[in-house]
């Protein structure tokens, strides 16, 4: 147990670091800025951080949420998303030790956390990073499971792109305007990867559901709201996996 717990630490800190460079991901690349150049700096006076100025979390808590150069207050939103990631992949070491599906877990976090960022902010969900996740996630179920397990899990995921492209059709067609992202319907290719088919049809219910309050507060607060729909898709795959939702929960709920 002790073992477990130090582990799970290491890998919460692990979770921070990445955390702190996928807000640099989700911030940067849809916005066509290079990931490594120019280094990290304050979007305010462009001071360029120090590297004690970018210890995740730490840094933040001691400068008191402020740069430490022209004090104004850094987002929030930034501490929010290196704890979220932090706390996420300790948990799911928690759960799953070191096996397949902490990695499948990992993976699946990973783009969450990407997507939350650059979808909150510029309703964009890269390409680039949809592939890289897809692709990875492949490898990696050939690398466990062979090449016929991979090659079904590809199949899995071309079939959840194209249910999303029919219900982007349908959408478009009851509602007269653009009703989901293209984005969205690429990320239903990584979804289908991940979870294979029945699960994927249960992410879209999953998602929508677990959307639905947010969407009525915002648009009753503003009829001209957008919301992504990216993080909602994510968080119902997070939610199957972390809690090992499979066909037969689906027939309990006779879905």
């Amino acid at each position: 147990m002790e073992l477990k717990l130090y582990l799970t630490f290491v890998i919460f800190v692990f979770g921070l670091i990445f955390g702190s460079f996928f807000n640099v991901v989700g911030w940067r690349l849809p916005a066509g800025l290079s990931l490594v150049k120019p280094g990290s700096f304050c979007p305010k006076c462009k001071h360029r951080l120090k590297w004690y100025e970018l210890i995740p979390l730490v840094s933040y808590v001691i400068q008191g949420g402020k740069c430490r150069k022209c004090k104004q207050k850094i987002p929030k939103f930034y501490f929010i998303v290196e704890l979220m990631t932090g706390v996420l992949y300790a948990l799911a070491f928690w759960i799953f030790g070191l096996s397949f599906e902490f990695v499948l877990a990992i993976l699946t976090i990973s783009f969450f956390v990407i997507v939350v960022v650059s979808d909150s902010n510029y309703l964009i969900i890269p390409d680039e990073v949809t592939f890289f996740f897809s692709v990875v996630i492949i490898f990696v179920r050939f690398i466990m499971n062979g090449p016929k397990d991979a090659l079904i899990y590809l199949l899995f995921g071309i079939g959840a792109f194209f249910l999303m492209y029919v219900l982007m059709l349908f959408g478009n067609f009851i509602f007269k305007k653009e009703s989901l992202g293209g984005g969205d319907i690429k990320l239903m290719f990584f979804v289908g990867c991940a979870v294979g088919p029945w699960m994927s049809l249960f992410t879209i219910f999953l998602s929508s559901f677990i959307a639905l309050p947010l969407s009525l507060i915002l648009y009753f607060n503003n009829k001209d709201s957008v919301i992504p729909y990216g993080p909602f898709l994510l968080i119902a795959c997070l939610v199957i996996i972390m809690f090992k939702l499979d066909i037969n929960f689906i027939l309990g709920l006779g879905i």
